[in-house]
């Protein structure tokens, strides 16, 4: 099954690659040099568990550099090419060690979830969805430090799970890729989930990435074809990216893996604050959006 799913991602690769070259040589269009720094930084911290969606959208917005309508599919398409090489390295180095089913199905579940959650964006209120992560992320966070104090029972060092939760765990896998359609990337609550049911933290990251680029490339190739990104900064995030992700990586590898689980907290803490933001962010535009069309109204 590792053979296979290497397989699955070398062809997702040849997709992105042939319908990116193309958008970029019908556009004659260059990476733009603050999209590369950009992608090298938000990789770096991808490639650790802590996610590249929030930290990127929030320059985006901050710089301006896109319009709002426009951010998530740039940000789809930008930062699936590091994922990608997250993807081969992690299955590569620690791909072996992780049960075939658990990394198999929690990878392809995530990718079907991702496209079926991507009609749902246009009719369900994002904020909501948001807000209800951030809350699950803060009661995860909350689970996750009491077992590393020891005063909850946890694992820690597994390679695989029982067959029961094998299967919450590839169901989940698919609620989390649905998610990735609201700007909530899949790597926060996935290792805290993997984490909580006794997985060694490093084993969690061939999953999530492997998951996260197949989910990315599906989505991507869709979004390149319509023509609704800014290829500039798409460019620049995924060429800036591919360096630093190499090197995060092998820090990964090689982090003490009591460290490593205080990583998580740290991760998942961080993930909750930037969905709480933006939940609470998107209720006020929302609730200005209703105040100006009752006043519009005659």
């Amino acid at each position: 099954m590792l053979i296979a799913l290497l397989v699955l991602l070398s062809v997702a690769t040849l997709a992105y690659i042939s319908a990116i070259t193309h958008a970029a040589n019908a556009q004659r269009v260059l990476p733009r040099l603050e999209g590369l720094l950009l992608g090298g930084v938000v990789s770096f911290f991808d490639a650790l568990g802590i996610g590249s969606f929030a930290s990127t959208t929030a320059w985006l917005k901050f710089r301006r550099l896109v319009p709002d309508r426009l951010i998530p599919p740039t940000l789809i398409v930008g930062l699936t090419p590091p994922a990608l090489v997250q993807s081969v390295l992690f299955l590569i180095l620690l791909g072996v060690m992780v049960d075939p089913v658990l990394l198999f199905g929690s990878a392809v579940a995530t990718l079907l979830g991702g496209l079926v959650g991507a009609p749902l964006v246009a009719r369900a209120r994002v904020w909501i969805v948001q807000l209800l992560v951030a809350i699950a992320l803060l009661l995860a966070a909350s689970a996750f430090a009491m077992s590393n104090l020891a005063m909850f029972p946890g694992g820690g060092t597994a390679t695989g799970l029982p067959v029961g939760m094998t299967v919450v765990a590839i169901a989940a896998s698919f609620g989390f890729g649905l998610l990735a359609n609201f700007g909530i990337g899949n790597y926060a609550p996935m290792l805290v989930m993997l984490s909580l049911m006794g997985m060694d933290p490093r084993l969690c990251f061939p999953i999530m990435a492997a998951g996260g680029s197949l989910m990315g490339v599906g989505a991507s190739v869709r979004h390149i074809r319509i023509a609704q990104i800014d290829l500039k900064v798409v460019l620049g995030l995924a060429l800036g990216g591919i360096p630093t992700a190499m090197v995060a990586v092998l820090v990964v590898k090689e982090m003490p893996l009591e460290m490593l689980r205080w990583l998580v907290i740290v991760v998942v803490l961080y993930a909750a604050a930037v969905m709480l933001r933006a939940a609470f962010l998107g209720r006020r535009e929302q609730d200005a959006e209703a105040a100006t069309a009752a006043v519009a109204t005659p």
